[in-house]
């Protein structure tokens, strides 16, 4: 820096005292202050002479010396929001960046000693980036993984700066500062921090190499930083400040975790540096708590694993009372579901932790403490399961004791306000709820159903069904606690939380509490309508649904999340004649006709990329399948079953020849033959045959006669899928048996599009079909056939004839109905 001389007398006295210093911790200035604010009359003149200083200064030193002076004068604290802000356009970004490079070069041109250098840059950088915009500026960005390698390797040593001056004085280190800050704005600063100190002391490692080697390594050799290399507390608090201040931006955490934040602050946390266990830690559970979460996972899964055996460790050796209050910290530093699940060293740190929680859990705590010890164990469920749980006996107190928490929280009277920390509990237990919920009716109350994954799965019948008596006290207090909350509070992540939890067990269980669940389908509809038909996006369920790793698209919500997880009980429901006649008049067909539409659309959008096949869309088919088939009137009087009419018809044409989504192509034609046999026309639509002929080629690709062992088969198309879809694919046969009936049409269309040729020969080649059913189904939708039209009849006589020894020749009905001996 120029004038380099006329600095050291100032720089003497000390850069700022740090309890008054800008930027220092607790300091920076009040946004909200006004202009002035807090200072004297001379302190404002002395301000303004400095500031005008600032912005005429020619020279580094010049500009040193006035910010020195505005530090001593001027508390940070005492600073107003304009005031920081014209001392940045005086001063800029690009000298504290200076200041920081030279200092970690450790050039002895400056006159002063670098950590002079670094304490004054880090100070400017801590001030100035209290104010949003500054923080947020490119300039101020460059300089993060300055800081982030300076907290991840400490200031110089004293043998370091000595090899680093006798290098300066050889000539071998004649860069000028501002030089050294274009490499640090360089990218590959940028993406690689912790190799920023490393890249400024190049020359000083060929120094070293007769010692053994670089510094870097000498500190990787031990878990802890020596004393020596020890950050200075306030250039410490002001490297936190600047950090802290960029994760407040709208794209901080993701600004952070490019420029290599994770494993700058990995390292800095193994080598011990200052702070990094309250703010280090702290900084690094923001970026693994939001949307930055699995992507820090997957590009850094061997520094965060690391961490985690390390704080795993920590936790087992802690006392009682710290262990309680590590449990929050544990479930920040856990890996999203589904990463590095096969590994053995974090499944080794899981039965650690599990160790541990064993004993906390079957204490005596109370209920601030019990929280979190419950969300971590919700959280270690998450990631392997009931596997390494422990015992039954040890996995069903567990369970109690999260139903209890949940009785206890919700069976309040009305109008009782729930503090966050009992709803993030809460929201804990319904986790372990749900997982009990899976594995005790996975079981089917068997006392003899065991698996070697599962350490629940060993329940006795008396465990199971104690495990189901507390799940269904427990879901009672859930429905209670529903049947509270007004609509003004749908939006409320918590209730969404609550509402996925009831879904969850509701699917699997409908039978018990029959009256309580009827009484609650009102609020169950409305508040899935209310999301479906929500145009707002609902930033704070987004938020929770990608913190709580319950969203399987991994995107932003769209409001179609509510009703799917209700769908499955709905399934159930609407068989029954009790709850379906509530789901009709609070007009659920119309609401599922809205979702099925919503995700056809959704579906059609990505038809650029490989066809995801989406569960919910089959189960909605379910739902008005049901309604299809026990309520026909309401089929036939109902406009929304129109409008569903016209989808598939357009819809199933586009899904023949995507073998993903068979199934789903399944459902659409099933369910358009169920409600096309409902309707009585001579004529026909131009949308009505695209659907039939559609229809027609669709379920005569099911079944293959190409075997030389003259059994019919199950075709490639259809083999993986046939599980799930033969049902449908029979129920199809039957309703286009009755379409046939209802609508005479439809014959000439089966002879044109080839079915009925097609299965007329299969049948008279084959001597067996895979099983009696579909030999049922495919008579029957023969039979109606023959007795609608009279061509038809013709050639199935003509089949018959010449072909007495295939399995047409057994249909009984079937002769019977064309005449025929």
């Amino acid at each position: 820096m120029a004038d380099s001389d006329d600095l050291t007398p100032v720089a003497g006295s000390r850069s700022p005292g740090r309890d008054e210093q800008v930027g220092g911790e607790g300091g920076g200035s009040d946004c909200n202050a006004g202009e002035g604010d807090g200072l004297t009359e001379s302190q404002r003149e002395v301000l303004e002479r400095c500031l005008h200083a600032l912005k005429h200064a020619k020279t580094d030193s010049h500009t040193l010396a006035a910010l020195l002076l505005i530090t001593r004068l001027c508390p940070a604290n005492q600073l107003d929001k304009p005031t920081l802000r014209r001392i940045f356009e005086a001063v800029g970004l690009n000298l504290p960046a200076r200041l920081l490079v030279t200092a970690v070069r450790g050039s002895e041109s400056s006159g002063l000693p670098p950590h002079e250098l670094l304490s004054l840059g880090t100070a400017l950088l801590a001030a100035l980036s209290t104010d949003p915009d500054m923080a947020s500026h490119p300039q101020l960005l460059t300089t993060v993984p300055i800081l982030l390698g300076i907290l991840a390797n400490g200031p110089l040593s004293d043998q370091q700066k000595q090899a680093e001056s006798e290098e300066n004085q050889s000539g071998e280190m004649d860069e000028s500062p501002d030089r050294t800050v274009q490499s640090a704005e360089g990218s590959e600063s940028e993406s690689n921090p912790v190799n920023v100190t490393k890249a400024a002391k190049e020359p000083e490692v060929s120094k070293q190499k007769s010692d053994g080697g670089s510094a870097s390594k000498r500190v990787s050799a031990s878990e802890e930083t020596p004393q020596s290399l020890k950050l200075d507390v306030a250039v410490a608090a002001d490297c936190y400040q600047v950090l802290m201040a960029v994760r407040a931006l709208p794209k901080g955490p993701e600004q952070l975790l490019n420029r290599g934040a994770v494993p700058a602050l990995c390292q800095a946390v193994r080598q011990n540096q200052t702070f990094s266990h309250g703010r280090g830690l702290a900084l690094l559970g923001c970026l693994l708590s939001g949307k930055t979460r699995d992507k820090a996972w997957s590009k850094h899964p061997a520094e965060l694993l690391a961490l985690l055996v390390r704080l795993s460790k920590d936790f087992c050796q802690y006392t009682h009372q710290t262990r309680l209050d590590m449990c929050p910290q544990l479930v920040q530093f856990l890996p999203p579901v589904g990463v590095a699940v096969e590994s053995e060293e974090l499944k080794e740190v899981i039965s650690r932790i599990w160790g541990v929680l064993r004993p906390m859990i079957q204490s005596k705590l109370t209920p601030k403490q019990i929280g979190p010890v419950l969300v971590l164990s919700a959280c270690l469920l998450d990631l392997y399961g009931w596997e390494m749980v422990g015992p039954p006996k040890f996995c069903c107190l567990l369970v109690n004791r999260a139903c209890v928490e949940v009785r206890m929280g919700l069976e309040e009277p009305p109008g009782t306000k729930l503090s966050p920390e009992l709803q993030h509990t809460l929201t804990g237990c319904y986790r372990i709820m749900e997982a009990a919920m899976e594995q005790a009716c996975s079981l089917g109350l068997s006392p003899a159903a065991t698996s070697p994954q599962s350490s629940i799965s060993s329940l006795s019948l008396q465990q199971s069904r104690q495990v189901l008596g507390v799940l269904e006290e427990a879901f009672s207090a859930v429905m209670y606690h529903l049947q509270q909350v007004n609509p003004s509070h749908y939006g409320d992540p918590f209730i969404f939380a609550t509402f996925r939890s009831l879904c969850s067990w509701l699917a699997e269980e409908t039978s018990c509490l029959k009256e309580q669940v009827t009484g609650l389908l009102p609020f169950l509809i409305s508040y899935s309508r209310s999301h479906l038909q929500s145009e707002s996006t609902e930033q704070g369920l987004s938020c929770w649904m990608t913190k709580m790793s319950v969203s399987e698209e991994k995107g932003a919500w769209m409001g179609r999340e509510a009703l799917k997880y209700l769908l499955p009980a709905l399934c159930h429901l609407s068989a029954e004649e009790g709850p379906r006649k509530v789901l009709l008049t609070l007009d659920t067909p119309a609401l599922l006709m809205d979702f099925v539409s919503q995700s056809w659309t959704l579906l059609r959008s990505k038809s650029g990329v490989a066809s995801v096949r989406d569960p919910s869309m089959e189960t909605a088919c379910s739902v008005l399948l049901n309604f299809t088939v026990t309520e026909p009137e309401r089929v036939r009087k109902d406009p929304c079953f129109r409008t569903l009419e016209v989808l598939l018809s357009e819809a199933l044409p586009v899904l023949l020849h995507k073998s993903r989504l068979l199934v789903l192509a399944a459902n659409y034609c099933t369910l358009g033959l169920m409600m096309g046999r409902l309707t009585s026309t001579k004529s026909v639509e131009a949308g009505q045959r695209r659907f039939f002929s559609a229809a027609l080629q669709f379920l005569s690709s099911a079944l293959d006669s190409g075997s030389d062992t003259g059994q019919v088969k199950v075709s490639h198309t259809w083999e993986e899928s046939w599980e799930e879809a033969a049902e449908l694919w029979r129920l199809g046969l039957q309703a286009l048996g009755g379409c046939v009936r209802t609508q005479p049409w439809l014959a000439a269309l089966v002879r044109e599009e080839g079915w009925l040729k097609h299965t007329l020969t299969m049948l008279g080649q084959c001597s067996a079909l895979p099983d009696q059913h579909t030999q049922e189904v495919l008579e029957e939708a023969l039979c109606a056939m023959a007795e609608q039209c009279p061509l038809c009849k013709q050639e199935i006589i003509d089949m018959m004839i010449r072909n007495d020894k295939g399995v047409l020749s057994y249909m009984k009905n079937l002769k019977k109905s064309v005449g025929v001996k």
